[in-house]
């Protein structure tokens, strides 16, 4: 038999967890940081630190997003990208080499393309959220659907824009597809980090609300959370979230189904005051330790999102297989 444990015991078990994750993430970084350096100490940790930055602003956004999104929407296999978060960028990206030339989008004001990137999708998000939560009680099935559909148009109106360009500016386009932490802008970065962190504190101050939430709807309303509230302002942090991490760097599709299910897993919890910061460390250490090993072992014969994509397939199929049993 196994033995029930106490709410101190569970307590003590996920704090040890998280100190064991955060544990291994400094280990993980100080490698990263430190391995295989050659040359100028200054130099390679200024870059590898700008690089480990951008790791970590999008480690936190990609985890709290997907946790909340999946709260939101009472499912453990979506995640934000359903709605076509990255097939919107990609199209974006197409659309600009197509109008303007791979010249013109990659000479332009970094600050400014994200700054269009950013606005485009935020506004795409929180228009889609707002108008489909809330209505009825089959959201989610409609949210599924809708995801399916716009990814599909946006994946067919890349494919057609992409072939009526330059096969030389279309190899200009492919490198603005993959998910890239080695050519970050210094301002962007930090304005990315001032985001991500205003609006994680604002998450925060949820908590309570979302905790409730995850129970159900009814439930929530039954226990006298403003279930559409708390359901509007998680959403548009998702959106916000999504949007930076993506324009940043690129798309991960699969990285926060990947450390969202896996934190729960490994804390034994749906409670986001264990959760969040468990699928944050989960997600940095995913990362750096994915580009660590891609460089010392593979060097740099791969995409990081790639790696990660496959990996979060193999999980998401998992989760597909699983959840009819459940």
């Amino acid at each position: 038999m196994t033995a029930v444990l106490t709410a101190p015991q569970q307590a003590t078990r996920r704090r040890r967890t998280l100190v064991v994750l955060g544990v291994l993430t400094l280990a993980v970084v100080a490698a990263f940081l430190t391995v295989d350096v050659t040359g100028s100490w200054d130099y390679a940790l200024q870059q590898r630190g700008r690089r480990l930055a951008a790791m970590a602003v999008v480690a936190v956004a990609v985890a709290v997003s997907t946790v909340l999104f999946q709260t939101v929407t009472n499912n453990r296999v979506l995640t934000p990208e359903i709605m076509g978060f990255d097939r919107l960028f990609v199209l974006i990206q197409t659309v600009g080499v197509f109008f303007l030339g791979a010249a013109t989008v990659t000479t332009t004001d970094p600050r400014l393309r994200f700054a269009v990137e950013v606005v485009v999708l935020i506004g795409f998000g929180a228009v889609l959220y707002r108008s489909l939560f809330g209505r009825t009680e089959r959201d989610v099935y409609v949210l599924v659907l809708l995801g399916v559909v716009l990814g599909s148009t946006f994946t067919s109106l890349t494919l057609l824009v992409s072939r009526l360009i330059d096969p030389n500016e279309f190899l200009t386009l492919q490198d603005l597809l993959f998910a890239s932490f080695n050519s970050v802008d210094r301002q962007m970065l930090a304005l990315s980090a001032v985001v991500v962190a205003l609006v994680t504190a604002g998450v925060w101050r949820l908590l309570p609300g979302l905790d409730v939430v995850a129970l159900g709807r009814d439930t929530a309303v039954g226990l006298g959370v403003e279930h559409r509230r708390v359901v509007d302002r998680a959403l548009l942090a998702v959106a916000v979230l999504v949007a930076v991490a993506t324009a940043l760097v690129g798309p991960i599709t699969f990285l926060g189904l990947l450390v969202a299910n896996l934190a729960r897993q490994l804390l034994g919890t749906h409670r986001h005051a264990w959760v969040l910061p468990g699928a944050g460390l989960l997600a940095l250490l995913a990362l750096a330790g994915g580009q660590l090993v891609l460089e010392q072992v593979f060097g740099f014969n791969s995409s990081l999102s790639i790696v990660v994509n496959f990996v979060g397939g193999i999980v998401f199929i998992a989760l597909l297989i699983r959840e009819p049993r459940q």
